[in-house]
């Protein structure tokens, strides 16, 4: 495919690498054609490279076979999911699996993406809900300034919520920010 048809999240291969597209700007160079600043993660050492990118020039998209699976538990460095079609278990450690432990209790269901049959990319769902196990207690009348507090959650990460969230009660948290967005009514 030719670069000016790139779009962010997209997966090439590009040097034998594979990469996924985070961003990219169209830039007009004052003396030449045009080009494309092209930021891209690899998904093999998880660095990031800038390239620049001709529009007519030819890159390689890279097609990643997206599969349901169940998160079951984690020993240690080692996590253990589950096809969903298949019950085929995989381990990952935690290079491969990133932030997604810190999120997930028993038995979620992600997407993880495969090239050539191998796990390269975890996609979390955007937002979670959590239990809070550790807060400081609501102070009545303590709403006149906009003051988060932290938050302890039932996976160990700490989020800052408003201050009327009490212990026990669920909430549900942004994956992408680590950011709290609303309380859950069960």
């Amino acid at each position: 495919m030719k670069a000016s048809d790139m779009k962010k999240g997209m997966s090439i291969t590009m040097d034998g690498e594979l990469y996924i597209i985070l961003d990219y700007q169209h830039v007009k160079l004052g003396k030449g054609g045009a080009v494309y600043q092209t930021k891209l993660k690899n998904l093999t050492d998880g660095g990031t490279r800038e390239v620049r990118l001709r529009a007519e020039e030819d890159i390689e998209q890279a097609y990643l076979d997206k599969r349901k699976y169940e998160y079951l538990y984690s020993t240690g460095t080692e996590h253990v999911l589950m096809d969903t079609e298949t019950f085929e278990q995989i381990s990952l450690d935690d290079d491969q699996f990133g932030d997604g432990t810190k999120y997930l209790k028993g038995n979620e269901e992600l997407q993880v993406c495969m090239y050539q049959n191998k796990p390269v990319l975890i996609d979390l769902p955007n937002t979670v809900d959590l239990e809070v196990t550790e807060t400081a207690p609501y102070i009545k009348g303590a709403t006149a300034t906009n003051q988060n507090k932290p938050a302890k959650l039932e996976t160990g990460i700490s989020v800052m919520v408003p201050p009327f969230v009490k212990n026990g009660e669920k909430i549900r948290v942004d994956t992408r920010t680590n950011e709290y967005v609303t309380r859950v009514k069960e």
